[in-house]
Protein backbone atom coordinates (compact mmCIF):
# COMPACT_ATOMS: atom_id res chain seq x y z
CA UNK A 1 0.00 0.00 0.00
CA UNK A 2 2.87 2.51 0.90
CA UNK A 3 4.29 1.67 -2.57
CA UNK A 4 1.09 2.28 -4.23
CA UNK A 5 0.53 5.80 -2.25
CA UNK A 6 4.19 6.69 -3.38
CA UNK A 7 3.42 5.89 -7.38
CA UNK A 8 0.15 7.80 -7.02
CA UNK A 9 2.57 11.31 -5.69
CA UNK A 10 4.83 10.41 -8.31
CA UNK A 11 2.17 10.33 -10.81
CA UNK A 12 0.53 13.46 -9.46
CA UNK A 13 2.91 15.79 -8.55
CA UNK A 14 5.27 14.64 -11.51
CA UNK A 15 2.96 15.77 -13.72
CA UNK A 16 2.37 19.28 -11.77
CA UNK A 17 5.92 20.08 -12.29
CA UNK A 18 6.29 19.57 -16.22
CA UNK A 19 4.88 23.37 -16.28
CA UNK A 20 8.42 24.30 -15.18
CA UNK A 21 11.14 24.35 -18.13
CA UNK A 22 13.85 26.03 -16.52
CA UNK A 23 15.67 22.61 -15.87
CA UNK A 24 19.14 23.15 -17.90
CA UNK A 25 21.65 22.11 -15.61
CA UNK A 26 25.01 23.45 -17.50
CA UNK A 27 27.69 25.10 -15.52
CA UNK A 28 28.13 22.86 -12.54
CA UNK A 29 31.37 20.95 -11.97
CA UNK A 30 30.61 19.14 -8.91
CA UNK A 31 33.22 15.80 -8.78
CA UNK A 32 32.32 12.79 -7.36
CA UNK A 33 34.84 12.36 -4.51
CA UNK A 34 34.88 9.91 -1.01
CA UNK A 35 33.30 6.89 -3.11
CA UNK A 36 29.85 8.88 -3.13
CA UNK A 37 27.34 8.79 -5.77
CA UNK A 38 26.47 10.27 -8.75
CA UNK A 39 28.89 13.21 -10.41
CA UNK A 40 27.54 16.17 -11.98
CA UNK A 41 30.05 17.26 -14.07
CA UNK A 42 28.20 16.79 -17.40
CA UNK A 43 25.08 17.96 -16.59
CA UNK A 44 21.88 16.70 -15.94
CA UNK A 45 18.54 17.73 -17.37
CA UNK A 46 15.80 16.17 -20.04
CA UNK A 47 18.41 17.11 -23.05
CA UNK A 48 21.74 16.66 -24.78
CA UNK A 49 24.91 17.71 -23.64
CA UNK A 50 27.20 19.47 -25.90
CA UNK A 51 28.97 16.08 -26.38
CA UNK A 52 25.43 14.59 -27.91
CA UNK A 53 24.61 12.60 -24.61
CA UNK A 54 21.22 12.35 -23.72
CA UNK A 55 20.92 12.82 -19.82
CA UNK A 56 17.68 12.54 -17.53
CA UNK A 57 16.51 14.25 -13.76
CA UNK A 58 14.22 13.65 -11.61
CA UNK A 59 11.49 16.54 -12.34
CA UNK A 60 9.07 16.64 -9.41
CA UNK A 61 7.26 19.04 -7.06
CA UNK A 62 7.57 18.53 -3.06
CA UNK A 63 3.73 19.49 -2.98
CA UNK A 64 1.07 21.04 -5.34
CA UNK A 65 -0.67 22.46 -2.24
CA UNK A 66 -0.44 26.20 -2.53
CA UNK A 67 -1.48 29.01 -0.72
CA UNK A 68 -1.90 31.56 -3.74
CA UNK A 69 -4.45 31.87 -6.33
CA UNK A 70 -2.57 32.26 -9.37
CA UNK A 71 -4.60 32.69 -12.27
CA UNK A 72 -2.09 30.96 -15.08
CA UNK A 73 -1.13 28.15 -12.27
CA UNK A 74 -2.44 24.44 -12.23
CA UNK A 75 -1.29 23.99 -8.45
CA UNK A 76 -3.70 27.38 -7.67
CA UNK A 77 -5.35 26.49 -4.50
CA UNK A 78 -9.29 27.07 -6.29
CA UNK A 79 -8.64 24.86 -8.55
CA UNK A 80 -10.04 21.16 -7.78
CA UNK A 81 -7.13 18.68 -8.45
CA UNK A 82 -5.78 16.18 -6.50
CA UNK A 83 -3.68 17.29 -4.07
CA UNK A 84 -0.39 15.41 -2.92
CA UNK A 85 2.71 16.26 -0.94
CA UNK A 86 6.04 14.05 -0.30
CA UNK A 87 7.85 14.15 2.92
CA UNK A 88 11.52 14.84 2.60
CA UNK A 89 12.69 11.46 3.26
CA UNK A 90 10.05 10.03 0.44
CA UNK A 91 12.05 12.76 -1.95
CA UNK A 92 15.28 11.37 -0.87
CA UNK A 93 14.76 8.00 -1.00
CA UNK A 94 12.93 8.17 -4.86
CA UNK A 95 16.41 10.28 -5.92
CA UNK A 96 18.26 7.66 -4.77
CA UNK A 97 16.63 4.57 -5.72
CA UNK A 98 15.91 6.09 -9.01
CA UNK A 99 19.80 6.86 -9.37
CA UNK A 100 21.03 3.10 -8.11
CA UNK A 101 18.65 1.67 -11.12
CA UNK A 102 20.09 4.43 -13.71
CA UNK A 103 16.60 5.91 -14.44
CA UNK A 104 18.30 9.59 -13.52
CA UNK A 105 21.33 11.40 -12.60
CA UNK A 106 20.45 14.15 -10.85
CA UNK A 107 17.31 15.59 -9.19
CA UNK A 108 15.08 19.03 -10.07
CA UNK A 109 13.07 20.24 -7.06
CA UNK A 110 10.04 22.84 -6.59
CA UNK A 111 7.44 23.16 -4.65
CA UNK A 112 3.71 25.01 -4.21
CA UNK A 113 3.85 27.28 -1.05
CA UNK A 114 1.85 26.21 1.80
CA UNK A 115 1.64 27.96 4.91
CA UNK A 116 4.26 29.89 4.21
CA UNK A 117 7.91 30.88 2.03
CA UNK A 118 10.44 29.79 4.82
CA UNK A 119 8.39 26.64 5.86
CA UNK A 120 8.41 25.43 2.37
CA UNK A 121 12.01 26.48 1.47
CA UNK A 122 13.47 24.36 4.75
CA UNK A 123 12.12 21.61 3.59
CA UNK A 124 13.40 21.99 -0.37
CA UNK A 125 17.06 23.14 1.65
CA UNK A 126 16.60 19.54 4.16
CA UNK A 127 16.03 17.17 1.02
CA UNK A 128 19.61 18.29 -0.73
CA UNK A 129 21.21 18.57 2.62
CA UNK A 130 20.41 14.77 3.39
CA UNK A 131 21.67 13.67 -0.19
CA UNK A 132 24.74 15.15 0.11
CA UNK A 133 25.48 15.27 3.87
CA UNK A 134 24.17 11.52 4.08
CA UNK A 135 24.30 9.69 1.17
CA UNK A 136 27.41 11.42 -0.36
CA UNK A 137 25.11 12.00 -3.72
CA UNK A 138 27.41 14.33 -6.03
CA UNK A 139 24.90 14.12 -8.93
CA UNK A 140 23.13 17.23 -9.98
CA UNK A 141 20.74 19.42 -7.62
CA UNK A 142 18.35 22.28 -8.89
CA UNK A 143 16.36 23.77 -6.65
CA UNK A 144 13.48 26.06 -7.32
CA UNK A 145 13.56 28.90 -4.63
CA UNK A 146 10.55 30.18 -3.20
CA UNK A 147 9.78 33.91 -3.55
CA UNK A 148 10.37 35.32 0.21
CA UNK A 149 12.43 33.26 1.96
CA UNK A 150 15.06 34.20 4.49
CA UNK A 151 18.43 34.81 3.42
CA UNK A 152 19.87 32.07 5.70
CA UNK A 153 17.48 29.49 4.00
CA UNK A 154 18.79 31.11 0.86
CA UNK A 155 22.75 30.94 1.82
CA UNK A 156 21.97 27.14 3.05
CA UNK A 157 20.25 26.49 -0.40
CA UNK A 158 23.29 27.35 -1.95
CA UNK A 159 25.86 25.23 -0.14
CA UNK A 160 24.08 21.99 -1.53
CA UNK A 161 22.35 22.57 -4.75
CA UNK A 162 24.25 23.37 -7.74
CA UNK A 163 21.75 25.95 -9.38
CA UNK A 164 18.87 27.58 -7.62
CA UNK A 165 16.42 29.64 -10.21
CA UNK A 166 13.21 32.22 -8.53
CA UNK A 167 10.70 32.15 -11.65
CA UNK A 168 9.89 35.77 -12.43
CA UNK A 169 6.36 33.67 -13.60
CA UNK A 170 5.42 37.15 -15.58
CA UNK A 171 7.60 39.40 -17.63
CA UNK A 172 6.49 42.66 -15.80
CA UNK A 173 5.01 43.98 -12.62
CA UNK A 174 1.64 45.27 -13.64
CA UNK A 175 0.99 41.28 -15.42
CA UNK A 176 1.94 39.76 -12.14
CA UNK A 177 -0.48 42.33 -10.21
CA UNK A 178 -3.05 40.96 -12.75
CA UNK A 179 -3.15 37.50 -12.13
CA UNK A 180 -1.08 36.48 -9.11
CA UNK A 181 -2.57 39.74 -6.72
CA UNK A 182 -1.30 37.89 -3.97
CA UNK A 183 2.43 38.15 -4.62
CA UNK A 184 4.78 40.45 -4.28
CA UNK A 185 7.36 41.22 -7.13
CA UNK A 186 10.20 42.43 -4.60
CA UNK A 187 9.73 39.11 -2.52
CA UNK A 188 11.54 37.32 -6.36
CA UNK A 189 13.59 40.40 -6.66
CA UNK A 190 15.42 40.31 -2.85
CA UNK A 191 16.60 36.69 -3.14
CA UNK A 192 17.88 37.00 -6.38
CA UNK A 193 20.10 39.86 -5.12
CA UNK A 194 20.71 38.01 -2.10
CA UNK A 195 22.14 34.62 -4.88
CA UNK A 196 24.39 37.75 -6.88
CA UNK A 197 25.95 39.05 -3.99
CA UNK A 198 26.62 35.39 -2.09
CA UNK A 199 28.18 34.00 -5.63
CA UNK A 200 30.47 36.64 -5.90
CA UNK A 201 31.63 36.38 -2.51
CA UNK A 202 31.77 33.13 -2.66
CA UNK A 203 33.89 33.13 -5.60
CA UNK A 204 36.30 35.66 -4.26
CA UNK A 205 36.40 33.14 -1.40
CA UNK A 206 37.25 30.56 -3.19
CA UNK A 207 40.37 32.35 -4.90
CA UNK A 208 42.09 32.58 -1.65
CA UNK A 209 41.00 29.74 -0.01
CA UNK A 210 41.24 26.41 -1.89
CA UNK A 211 38.71 24.68 0.71
CA UNK A 212 36.57 27.27 1.13
CA UNK A 213 32.99 25.43 0.07
CA UNK A 214 31.17 25.92 -3.38
CA UNK A 215 28.36 27.55 -3.55
CA UNK A 216 25.20 27.44 -5.81
CA UNK A 217 28.50 26.39 -9.52
CA UNK A 218 26.01 26.43 -12.00
CA UNK A 219 24.27 29.70 -10.86
CA UNK A 220 21.02 31.35 -10.75
CA UNK A 221 18.16 31.27 -13.40
CA UNK A 222 14.43 31.98 -13.90
CA UNK A 223 11.90 31.50 -16.26
CA UNK A 224 8.89 33.42 -17.56
CA UNK A 225 5.63 32.58 -18.65
CA UNK A 226 4.79 34.29 -22.34
CA UNK A 227 1.53 34.86 -23.54
CA UNK A 228 -0.39 34.93 -20.47
CA UNK A 229 -0.77 38.49 -20.26
CA UNK A 230 -0.48 40.75 -23.41
CA UNK A 231 3.37 41.94 -23.26
CA UNK A 232 4.99 42.48 -26.40
CA UNK A 233 8.30 40.47 -27.23
CA UNK A 234 10.47 43.91 -26.73
CA UNK A 235 8.98 43.98 -23.28
CA UNK A 236 9.92 40.06 -22.79
CA UNK A 237 13.24 40.48 -24.20
CA UNK A 238 13.64 43.89 -22.36
CA UNK A 239 13.04 42.33 -18.62
CA UNK A 240 15.57 39.52 -19.70
CA UNK A 241 18.10 42.05 -20.48
CA UNK A 242 17.60 43.84 -17.36
CA UNK A 243 18.11 41.04 -15.02
CA UNK A 244 20.91 39.29 -16.94
CA UNK A 245 23.09 42.19 -16.91
CA UNK A 246 21.59 43.10 -13.09
CA UNK A 247 21.87 39.69 -11.55
CA UNK A 248 24.53 38.01 -13.64
CA UNK A 249 21.77 35.48 -14.34
CA UNK A 250 22.72 32.03 -16.27
CA UNK A 251 19.64 31.79 -18.09
CA UNK A 252 16.17 33.69 -18.59
CA UNK A 253 13.65 30.65 -19.48
CA UNK A 254 10.50 31.37 -21.68
CA UNK A 255 7.56 28.86 -21.35
CA UNK A 256 4.50 29.98 -23.58
CA UNK A 257 1.44 30.23 -21.89
CA UNK A 258 -0.53 26.39 -22.27
CA UNK A 259 -4.10 27.11 -21.52
CA UNK A 260 -5.59 25.06 -18.32
CA UNK A 261 -8.10 27.25 -16.28
CA UNK A 262 -11.03 29.56 -16.99
CA UNK A 263 -10.45 33.05 -15.80
CA UNK A 264 -11.76 36.02 -17.26
CA UNK A 265 -8.20 37.28 -17.31
CA UNK A 266 -6.23 34.76 -19.15
CA UNK A 267 -6.42 34.01 -22.99
CA UNK A 268 -9.31 31.66 -24.22
CA UNK A 269 -8.83 27.81 -23.21
CA UNK A 270 -8.20 27.39 -27.33
CA UNK A 271 -5.51 30.25 -27.61
CA UNK A 272 -2.24 28.95 -27.34
CA UNK A 273 1.12 30.77 -27.74
CA UNK A 274 2.23 29.81 -31.03
CA UNK A 275 5.70 27.32 -30.11
CA UNK A 276 7.39 29.30 -32.74
CA UNK A 277 6.86 32.60 -31.27
CA UNK A 278 8.84 30.88 -27.80
CA UNK A 279 11.33 29.45 -30.14
CA UNK A 280 11.77 33.19 -31.48
CA UNK A 281 12.20 34.09 -27.92
CA UNK A 282 15.20 31.86 -27.44
CA UNK A 283 17.31 32.62 -30.70
CA UNK A 284 16.61 36.53 -29.38
CA UNK A 285 18.02 35.69 -26.01
CA UNK A 286 21.15 34.04 -27.60
CA UNK A 287 21.69 36.81 -30.06
CA UNK A 288 22.43 38.73 -27.01
CA UNK A 289 24.38 36.59 -24.52
CA UNK A 290 26.14 35.14 -27.54
CA UNK A 291 26.54 37.17 -30.38
CA UNK A 292 26.76 40.81 -29.13
CA UNK A 293 23.61 42.09 -30.12
CA UNK A 294 21.67 44.82 -27.62
CA UNK A 295 18.06 44.37 -27.25
CA UNK A 296 17.11 47.17 -29.18
CA UNK A 297 18.58 45.99 -32.60
CA UNK A 298 16.48 43.19 -31.59
CA UNK A 299 13.73 44.85 -31.02
CA UNK A 300 11.95 48.43 -30.94
CA UNK A 301 8.77 50.90 -30.50
CA UNK A 302 8.62 50.93 -34.04
CA UNK A 303 9.22 46.83 -34.61
CA UNK A 304 7.86 45.30 -30.95
CA UNK A 305 7.25 41.53 -31.95
CA UNK A 306 9.77 39.19 -33.47
CA UNK A 307 9.20 37.65 -37.07
CA UNK A 308 7.60 34.86 -36.51
CA UNK A 309 8.60 33.52 -40.18
CA UNK A 310 11.92 34.29 -39.65
CA UNK A 311 14.94 33.86 -37.02
CA UNK A 312 15.55 37.45 -35.12
CA UNK A 313 18.92 37.31 -36.82
CA UNK A 314 17.93 37.37 -40.00
CA UNK A 315 15.33 39.94 -39.51
CA UNK A 316 17.86 42.33 -37.92
CA UNK A 317 20.36 42.08 -41.12
CA UNK A 318 17.24 42.51 -43.76
CA UNK A 319 16.34 45.99 -41.74
CA UNK A 320 20.12 47.23 -42.28
CA UNK A 321 21.34 46.04 -45.27
CA UNK A 322 23.60 48.80 -44.93
CA UNK A 323 26.03 46.98 -43.08
CA UNK A 324 26.57 44.65 -46.09
CA UNK A 325 28.18 42.45 -48.03
CA UNK A 326 30.72 41.50 -45.20
CA UNK A 327 34.13 40.47 -46.66
CA UNK A 328 34.87 37.51 -44.88
CA UNK A 329 38.36 37.93 -44.89
CA UNK A 330 38.84 41.02 -43.09
CA UNK A 331 35.96 42.13 -40.58
CA UNK A 332 36.56 41.61 -37.57
CA UNK A 333 34.64 38.62 -35.35
CA UNK A 334 32.11 40.75 -33.96
CA UNK A 335 30.51 41.44 -37.54
CA UNK A 336 30.89 38.23 -38.67
CA UNK A 337 28.75 36.99 -36.19
CA UNK A 338 26.07 39.13 -37.12
CA UNK A 339 26.12 37.43 -40.43
CA UNK A 340 23.08 35.31 -41.26
CA UNK A 341 23.95 31.70 -41.29
CA UNK A 342 27.18 31.92 -39.49
CA UNK A 343 27.41 30.78 -36.15
CA UNK A 344 29.62 31.28 -33.21
CA UNK A 345 31.71 28.24 -33.87
CA UNK A 346 31.69 28.61 -37.53
CA UNK A 347 32.78 32.77 -36.67
CA UNK A 348 35.41 31.58 -34.62
CA UNK A 349 36.77 28.99 -37.05
CA UNK A 350 36.59 31.62 -39.70
CA UNK A 351 39.08 33.86 -38.12
CA UNK A 352 41.13 31.23 -37.17
CA UNK A 353 41.40 29.95 -40.73
CA UNK A 354 42.03 32.98 -43.10
CA UNK A 355 45.21 33.21 -40.95
CA UNK A 356 46.58 30.65 -43.22
CA UNK A 357 44.82 31.71 -46.62
CA UNK A 358 41.56 33.67 -47.88
CA UNK A 359 38.44 31.45 -47.59
CA UNK A 360 36.34 30.83 -50.62
CA UNK A 361 32.63 29.27 -50.76
CA UNK A 362 33.77 25.62 -50.70
CA UNK A 363 35.98 26.12 -47.77
CA UNK A 364 32.94 28.13 -45.93
CA UNK A 365 30.93 25.21 -46.76
CA UNK A 366 33.28 22.81 -44.81
CA UNK A 367 33.57 25.17 -41.58
CA UNK A 368 29.90 24.60 -41.25
CA UNK A 369 28.48 28.00 -42.76
CA UNK A 370 24.78 28.05 -44.02
CA UNK A 371 25.72 29.35 -47.70
CA UNK A 372 22.18 29.23 -49.07
CA UNK A 373 21.51 32.24 -46.41
CA UNK A 374 25.36 33.61 -45.67
CA UNK A 375 25.54 34.58 -49.88
CA UNK A 376 23.40 37.63 -49.59
CA UNK A 377 25.49 39.02 -47.18
CA UNK A 378 28.99 38.57 -47.46
CA UNK A 379 31.99 38.19 -49.66
CA UNK A 380 34.79 35.67 -50.03
CA UNK A 381 37.75 34.67 -52.32
CA UNK A 382 35.07 33.77 -54.94
CA UNK A 383 32.27 35.27 -56.68
CA UNK A 384 30.01 32.42 -56.89
CA UNK A 385 26.38 32.17 -55.20
CA UNK A 386 26.70 36.18 -54.86
CA UNK A 387 23.76 38.54 -55.14
CA UNK A 388 23.98 41.94 -54.53
CA UNK A 389 21.25 42.81 -56.70
CA UNK A 390 18.20 42.26 -53.82
CA UNK A 391 16.18 44.09 -51.48
CA UNK A 392 15.25 42.99 -48.07
CA UNK A 393 11.99 41.74 -48.81
CA UNK A 394 13.53 40.08 -52.00
CA UNK A 395 15.97 38.36 -50.10
CA UNK A 396 13.92 37.00 -47.25
CA UNK A 397 11.23 35.68 -49.89
CA UNK A 398 13.65 33.61 -51.91
CA UNK A 399 15.09 32.20 -48.00
CA UNK A 400 11.32 31.09 -46.80
CA UNK A 401 10.60 29.75 -50.90
CA UNK A 402 14.13 27.93 -50.46
CA UNK A 403 12.94 26.12 -47.09
CA UNK A 404 9.60 25.22 -47.79
CA UNK A 405 11.55 23.60 -51.16
CA UNK A 406 13.20 21.77 -48.88
CA UNK A 407 10.37 20.53 -46.14
CA UNK A 408 8.53 19.76 -49.46
CA UNK A 409 11.65 17.76 -50.38
CA UNK A 410 11.79 16.37 -47.26
CA UNK A 411 9.02 15.37 -45.99
CA UNK A 412 7.93 11.60 -46.65
CA UNK A 413 5.83 10.46 -49.70
CA UNK A 414 2.15 10.82 -49.31
CA UNK A 415 -0.58 10.46 -51.55
CA UNK A 416 -0.96 14.23 -53.14
CA UNK A 417 -4.89 15.14 -52.81
CA UNK A 418 -4.52 18.07 -55.02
Amino acid sequence: MNAERITEKLNILADAAKYDVSCSSSGSKRKNENKGLGNASNGICHSYTEDGRCVSLLKILLTNHCIFDCAYCVSRKNNDIKRAAFTVQEVVDLTINFYRRNYIEGLFLSSGIFKDADYTMERLVRVAKKLRTEHKFNGYIHLKSIPGASDELMREAGLYADRLSINLEIPTEEGLKLLAPDKNRQDMIDPMQFLKDEIILRKDEKKLFKKAPIFAPAGQSTQVIVGATPETDQQVLQSANHFYKNFNLKRVYYSGYVPVLVDKRLPALNTSVPMVRENRLYQADWLMRFYGFNVNEIVSNQQPLLDLDIDPKLGWAIRNMQAFPVDINKADLQLILRVPGVGLLSAQKIVSARKFGKLNWEQLKKIGVAVNRARYFITCNSNAFERRDLTGFNIKQFILAESQSKYIKNKPNQLNLF
